[in-house]
């Protein structure tokens, strides 16, 4: 029997970006947009950001809504950010919408080197040993994040 509910529509849902680690660019590095339906580019909406980072770490072009981190970012140190931000109308100073939380992740590079366990190794491999001979093993890790084990 086919169910007679019907789907409803819901706005637009955000809720995180990202942001690359160790960044190193001359401008600030392009995290996201923020964006109501509500601002028809008349200059009358001020986007606004409060939150972990806001206005040292992170910034936003109250005209734009566009997000910018300003610094360099290490995920070993800190692997996300929680912000929220509001449209406000500029005349009235009345949020447009309830205010919005939204995390910015730091995305992982390999910049870490991996740390050996119990070293120094040696080893030794007979002459004419079969190809693929396994003759030492070792543990490592590292504090980068593992995305697949190829």
């Amino acid at each position: 029997m086919l169910s007679k509910t019907r789907r409803t529509k819901r706005g637009w849902v955000w809720n995180q970006f990202f942001v690359l680690e160790e960044y190193m660019g001359s401008e600030p590095q392009y995290v996201g947009k923020l964006h109501t339906d509500l601002d028809h580019g008349d200059e009358s909406v001020r986007y606004t950001l409060s939150g972990e980072g806001a206005g040292s770490i992170f910034t936003i072009d109250q005209t734009t809504g566009d997000i910018h981190a300003l610094v360099g970012l290490d995920r070993e140190e800190k692997s996300f950010y929680t912000l929220r931000a509001q449209a406000v109308d500029i005349e009235t100073g009345l949020p447009l919408e309830p205010e919005s939380e939204f995390i910015i992740k730091v995305q992982d590079i390999n910049d870490n080197a991996p740390r050996f366990s119990d070293g120094p190794y040696s080893g030794s491999v007979p002459e004419m040993s079969p190809v693929g001979m396994r003759k030492i093993s070792y543990n490592s890790n590292s504090s980068d994040l593992v995305y697949s084990n190829k």
